[in-house]
């Protein structure tokens, strides 16, 4: 294994992982489920726990890019670690303050309305920011998923 394949495999985890979060939490909201909606804020924990070494092994695997498909665009990974860098942050976000939740409201029996809402809102935006980060990383070695077709021609792929 190297490190462009350790990438891709975790890379997979925390964006299915807040998708998963937020529509346990939603979910939870319509049954009115106290143990999905904490459910729901352990998947963000989780989630933002392995957004963490997703992140660290994208150098690598962008250095390890570069030395098999010389010819490849550098742009579409250039844009992909930047706004890899707003999902890092907004996942690690969520999960500390799911996991603050979790352990500031365990006595309770149900969470606060506004702390459930707050999480609702930010998973929506987390999801939204690992959606794009993995079409940007998609579009790397993609080159189909591009949206100008002369991104198509153009070096060895």
């Amino acid at each position: 294994m190297n490190s462009a394949h350790l990438h891709l495999i975790t890379t997979h985890v925390p964006v299915y992982g807040t998708i998963l979060g937020w529509a346990l939490l939603l979910v939870g909201l319509l049954k009115k489920s106290e143990e999905l909606r904490r459910t729901s804020l352990w998947v963000f924990v989780f989630s933002a726990l392995l957004v963490v070494p997703t992140y660290l092994s994208g150098p690598a695997a962008a250095d390890q890019m570069k030395t098999v498909m010389p010819g490849m665009s550098l742009e579409p990974g250039e844009q992909h670690a930047e706004v890899a860098v707003l999902a890092l942050v907004g996942s690690l976000i969520l999960g500390a303050m799911a996991l603050a939740g979790l352990l500031g409201f365990r006595k309770r029996p149900l969470l606060p309305g506004w702390f459930v809402a707050l999480a609702a809102l930010l998973g929506l935006l987390v999801c939204g920011l690992m959606g794009w980060t993995a079409n940007l990383g998609g579009k790397v070695r993609h080159t189909e998923i591009r949206s100008s077709p002369s991104s198509l021609s153009g070096g060895t792929y």
